[in-house]
């Protein structure tokens, strides 16, 4: 949908400068990063803000209301500088462009692209476009073009030893509560070659740990034609032979996909964080078969117990969705129950929130009070952070490999081979990225203390010298507040 309009003088911006702000999961964030280099590469700079750019663009998720909302904020906020300085561009990009589309143009008329999860390499097009005189911009649906290059850009990256990896986009099921098939269409995996060459240039870069994003990861190469389809096995294989890579993180995997060669592979791998999502959504077969999750509580607990008798040191994340249509005290009751049994060091815990475009939405009331949904949450965030503040305490008394990521005056925040957090006496000339050998002595409440073995030089990951024993945990009545959504740990 494009008309033509007479370009307006601009005033007080930076000619060709953009300004992005990225919302929601690891897979938009690495997608800003494309974006960015795009943008670099036609000779556009990166403006500090957005009130000296010429093009303000948002990325944006529609996983949650609240997450669209937030950018409807946020381009409200633009209009009355749309109307003072008209020649401003103003671009909404990413999955909330599917799910509203045109529909965008009506609600925020001072938008000029709206662009899909499939078009954002034609991004600088379109703008530029929008500044030559063209009205609006609609760009949404499949792409002839593919969205990641056979090569690359590694221009719009910001500097660190974490990296992350898109193996793939897309998926494949139909869970009743998820806008992702429909905003980000079907899976489709990156070569293996490809994706091996990105990792090698970003290890010259100086990474030396990279995330691999798939919505679920475990069913990369399903796609492929039969003489590229090792799966995710072979192709951990292969990144695990990367010189100067030092670890590896799997986002997130789907129960239905783990193998039994999947297993052998993380097991037998040095590199691979052994902090794994699986997210089990609920632990009520009920909500599942709403869900369409594709399992139930019994084969996921195959799974888990699949992974850990293969790593009996895995440590486990999980989303969870609370207030789901229909779920009753006793679904909540079997999640809590599932937590329990799992020993999640980690959760992410949703409230229910009605997606336009699921089929939920369509069919399903959303009938849990509003006041239900968040008791829950608050619950079953609770339980989490007991649950993560029994597991930690066990790694006292071994040895791991930790990953120095940030610099507290003297100490060393990191993670050992399983994730849990660790603090570690700095040392001079150590720098985010390096792994130390470390014995792990105590805990203070929040991380390990860790003291280091090895002080001559940098070591490759290692395992635990002795795992620790998986408990049942006893909780205590008093369990501490915390937030009503979001993170435990």
């Amino acid at each position: 949908m494009t008309t033509t309009a007479t370009p307006a003088p601009t005033s007080g911006l930076e000619p060709r400068s953009f300004h992005l702000r990225v919302y929601g999961c690891q897979m938009n964030f690495y997608d800003g990063e494309l974006i960015r280099a795009s943008f670099i590469r036609r000779g556009w700079t990166e403006a500090d803000s957005p009130e000296r750019a010429q093009a303000v663009l948002f990325h944006t998720c529609s996983v949650r209301e609240n997450a669209e909302e937030r950018v409807h904020g946020l381009l409200g906020d633009l209009r009355r500088r749309k109307r003072s300085d008209p020649g401003v561009v103003v671009g909404v990009i990413g999955c909330m462009a599917d799910r509203e589309g045109e529909e965008l143009f009506a609600r925020e008329p001072h938008v000029d692209v709206v662009c899909g999860s499939r078009h954002f390499p034609s991004l600088p097009d379109f703008v530029e476009r929008v500044i030559g005189g063209e009205e609006r911009v609609l760009a949404l649906g499949n792409s002839e073009e593919r969205v990641d290059e056979v090569v690359r850009d590694l221009g719009g990256r910001a500097a660190g030893h974490s990296a992350h990896v898109a193996v793939m986009r897309g998926c494949d099921l139909n869970c009743t509560y998820c806008v992702v098939p429909r905003v980000r269409g079907r899976a489709e995996s990156r070569p293996a070659r490809e994706i091996l060459d990105e990792i090698r240039r970003l290890v010259d870069d100086g990474v030396t740990e990279v995330q691999l994003l798939g919505q679920t990861i475990d069913a990369w190469g399903r796609d492929l034609p039969p003489e590229e389809r090792d799966g995710l096995a072979g192709l951990m294989d292969a990144v695990e032979a990367i010189d100067g890579l030092e670890r590896i993180r799997l986002i997130t995997l789907h129960p239905s996909y783990v193998t039994p060669a999947l297993t052998g592979a993380l097991a037998r791998s040095r590199k691979f964080l052994r902090l794994l999502p699986i997210p089990m959504q609920s632990g009520s077969d009920q909500v599942l078969r709403a869900m369409k999750r594709g399992y139930n509580a019994e084969m996921y607990r195959r799974r888990v117990a699949l992974l850990r008798d293969a790593m009996p040191d895995l440590e486990l994340v999980s989303d969870w969705i609370v207030g789901f249509p229909g779920e009753t005290e006793d679904d909540f009751a079997a999640t809590e129950r599932a937590m329990e049994e799992h020993g999640f060091l980690q959760s992410f815990v949703f409230q229910y929130s009605p997606r336009p475009g699921t089929s939920a939405f369509e069919r399903l009331p959303d009938d849990v009070p509003a006041a239900t949904k968040k008791e829950r949450n608050h619950r079953l965030l609770a339980l989490q952070h007991a649950i993560a503040r029994g597991r930690t305490p066990r790694m006292v008394g071994s040895e791991s490999a930790m990953m120095l990521e940030e610099r507290r005056d003297d100490q060393w925040f990191g993670r050992i081979h399983n994730g849990h957090a660790a603090l570690l006496s700095h040392r001079e000339g150590w720098r985010a990225g390096l792994s130390r050998l470390v014995a792990l002595e105590a805990w203070n409440g929040r991380e390990l203390l860790a003291r280091e073995l090895t002080p001559e030089a940098p070591i490759p990951p290692a395992r635990l010298s002795a795992t620790p024993p998986v408990i049942a945990l006893a909780l205590t009545p008093a369990i501490p507040a915390v937030p009503a959504s979001g993170f435990a740990v």
